[in-house]
């Protein structure tokens, strides 16, 4: 067991997790025979990672950030990956991307709740992260960007063990967990529970002008909004796996999260020339969230007549459910008006039933056959409503400027085959993976239905090869498919900000992408080097657009790209400077382009810029230890503009006070750079949007372990050993 001690009082207790290589889309099932063995290259001053044939693997438990951070924070810091100020994910530039939990999808993870959940995530269940940019057919095409497969932290040494954590922070903040296994005979036990207060301010400016095609003038106005939250999140998870025999068994799992929490903002309108407004308001909101992430699943294992011949039958539902209430006062200073009162509730239900089969069968000659079939069923209910309050009778009137309810029924079938087999000095997985969805919508204020379908054939490919006892090469190249985002699908104008209306686009397609890469590594000198070269052209891809449709209020929705295609140069670095000094360097050259002529823009667009990771770890003594990392995330280019670049800088301190006891010091955006920029100019618009979130964490604490080591899971699909 280990105990650690964190601001003021931290007390935690984990242990040390063994890198395991299971990471399969699909549930895992009872030890397959072993693949051929690959590269595991040691990224000294970063993350251990492991290179296999279609993913690469990073162990992230020597980051200092995962002692008290969440999986935003952790995945911040993996190469190729980018997380903006609301948790957001992108890997190579692109924001499609899957994220899964252990192989599996969750309700959590889609829409545009997912950078919250991320954000809620505790980094210190995180054994390691699996980064795959052209994913092999078994996972699901869905997510142009790729894949990002999170592995946790199992308990399975034999008897009772378990582990706790508190950590103590400024601005009221706070973590608790605990955990606990016992494993016997057949049974295997585990169960969990945590909660977690944190605290957020968040600035928004945006100063805007627009054409008023009567005059040829632009009209200018500008609006300022101050955030400030304070969410408590509880938390329980327990798995129960029983063996009938050495070849079968079966396992239960399940996890709960809720959010309950207050949200105050401040906002202020000017419309007309600063220092000379033509109009001035301001409006002050009371507010309450609530939120729950709920999933179960259910799993049998079974090993048939052959030697690593095995399979697995799947069952997972998720649940995310949010219901937000705001009541709002609004004043005018000019022109003078009485002051006016309003409320919104926003309520969604995201369910997600997945049924699963999966069967693979070792071959002769280091050969292996994967076979599978899934089914998933998605049920999305989104209900907003608002009212109008009298300020004399408080009586409320249904606002249908904000008033509607929206539904999205969606089912894919899917099915796959995959093949892996040498090719003389050349290892091969191909796979075909073949998915047919169907979906249909009613936004029931107005009754107005609509329906989307689509069939593809998804074909991966990938190779690699060993270049003498040092070198490596690999090549991968995969098709993926981006479904429109429900809500995305919603054609009602939504006037929650009478200055910013939003609606839905329900004749938007899915995108097509293709990806293919190719990857040299080496290590030479006591030092790592990689290197490789991608290729995504896209088709139909999704974007915003935002029109002005008055002198002061804009529009904004989603469209179709014609065709977009981004390139660039993936590069990583890692090794000593001094015995003493270690580091790791990793960058992003991209080159990016798009074609915005079908949508009345100017035609071809393209950028070019470098996203930078690097970190230092310098061994002060023998007991001493510092660590500082750096993420940079270059401006992105947009139809109509383009998204500023983001900067972050953490520090970490660790002193081994005796061979059981360290202290430990982290300070997470040391320079406050948690800040996204978005501009538009077109011939009609400029927008000058910054939000800013001042995510400054320092943590101060001890560490203290005892007792017996964690271990990773055996069992399972040894995709990668």
């Amino acid at each position: 067991m280990k105990f650690r001690f964190g601001i003021g009082a931290v007390l935690a207790v984990a242990a040390p997790v063994a890198a395991h290589a299971q990471a399969s889309g699909a549930p895992p099932a009872k030890p397959a025979a072993p693949a051929a063995v690959q590269e595991v290259v040691v990224v000294a001053g970063g993350q251990p990672k492991q290179t296999s044939i279609d993913r690469q693997v990073y162990s992230v438990t020597r980051d200092l950030q995962a002692t008290t951070g969440t999986a935003a924070d952790i995945l911040a810091n993996i190469p190729s990956v980018a997380v903006d100020v609301d948790g957001n994910v992108s890997l190579r530039g692109d924001g499609n991307v899957t994220i899964l939990i252990d192989g599996k999808p969750s309700a959590q993870f889609t829409g545009a709740a997912k950078g919250l959940s991320l954000q809620q995530f505790s980094a210190s269940d995180i054994d390691r992260v699996e980064v795959l940019t052209t994913p092999p057919a078994q996972y699901k095409a869905e997510g142009s960007g790729g894949v990002i497969n999170i592995i946790t932290k199992k308990r399975t040494q034999a008897g009772a063990s378990g582990g706790g954590q508190l950590m103590l922070g400024d601005k009221r903040r706070y973590v608790a967990a605990f955990d606990g296994a016992f494993n016997q005979g057949p049974w295997k036990l585990s169960a969990g529970v945590g909660l977690r207060q944190d605290a957020k301010k968040r600035v928004t400016s945006d100063t805007r002008s627009t054409l008023d095609a009567a005059s040829g003038q632009f009209d200018p106005s500008r609006q300022t909004i101050d955030e400030q939250f304070l969410r408590l999140i509880p938390s329980a998870k327990g798995d129960i796996e029983y063996d009938f025999s050495a070849k079968s068994s079966l396992t239960a799992s399940f996890s709960h999260r809720e959010l309950t929490g207050n949200r105050y903002f401040d906002q202020h309108d000017e419309d007309g020339p600063a220092g000379a407004p033509t109009s001035s308001s301001d409006r002050h909101s009371d507010g309450h969230e609530w939120a729950i992430d709920a999933s179960e699943g259910l799993r049998f294992d079974q090993q048939l007549s052959h030697p690593g011949e095995t399979l697995s039958l799947g069952l997972q539902r998720s649940a995310t459910g949010e219901r937000e209430r705001y009541f709002y006062t609004n004043t005018f200073a000019l022109p003078i008006a009485p002051a006016a009162y309003d409320d919104l509730h926003l309520g969604l239900d995201l369910v997600k039933t997945e049924v699963g089969a999966d069967y693979a069968l070792p071959l002769a000659g280091e050969r292996q056959l994967k076979l599978g079939y899934d089914f998933e069923d998605d049920r999305n209910d989104y209900n907003n409503f608002g009212d109008t309050i009298d300020p004399v009778t408080r009586a409320a009137t249904l606002d249908p400027s904000v008033t509607n309810h929206f539904q999205y029924r969606q089912q894919v079938h899917a099915g796959y085959g995959q093949f892996e087999t040498p090719l003389g000095p050349w290892r091969m997985q191909a796979g075909l993976r073949v998915e047919a969805a169907r979906a249909s919508f009613l936004q029931i204020t107005g009754n107005i239905p609509g329906e989307r379908s689509d069939f593809g054939v998804y074909p991966s490919l990938h190779l690699d090869r060993d270049v003498g006892d040092m070198d490596k090469l690999t090549l991968g190249v995969s098709r993926r498919i981006n479904r429109p985002d429900p809500e995305a699908l919603n054609p009602f104008a939504d006037h929650q900000d009478t200055h910013n209306l939003r609606a839905g686009n329900p004749y938007l397609r899915p995108q097509d992408t293709w990806i293919a890469e190719a990857g040299y590594s080496t290590r030479r000198w006591s030092q790592t080097l990689g290197a490789t070269v991608y290729l995504r052209q896209d088709k139909d891809s999704v974007t915003d657009i935002v029109q002005p449709i008055s002198a002061y209020v804009v529009l904004a929705t989603k469209t179709n790209l014609p065709q977009s295609r981004a390139g660039g140069l993936e590069f990583s670095l890692a090794g000593k400077i001094l015995p003493q000094l270690s580091y790791s360097l990793s960058g992003d050259a991209f080159y990016a382009q798009i074609d915005a002529s079908a949508l009345g823009l100017t035609g071809l667009q393209s950028t070019v810029g470098v996203n930078l990771k690097g970190s230092l770890d310098f061994k002060l003594s023998s007991v001493d230890t510092a660590q500082m990392s750096v993420t940079r995330q270059d401006r992105r280019l947009t139809p109509q503009g383009f998204i500023g670049a983001i900067n972050q800088v953490n520090f970490g301190y660790k002193r081994q006070l005796r061979p059981d006891l360290a202290f430990v010091v982290t300070l997470t955006d040391a320079f406050d750079g948690q800040r996204t920029r978005r501009v538009i100019d077109t011939p009609v618009l400029h927008d000058d949007y910054l939000r800013h979130q001042l995510g400054q964490v320092a943590l101060v604490g001890f560490s203290y372990t005892f007792g017996g080591s964690k271990k990773a899971k055996n069992g399972g699909f040894q995709y990668d050993q």
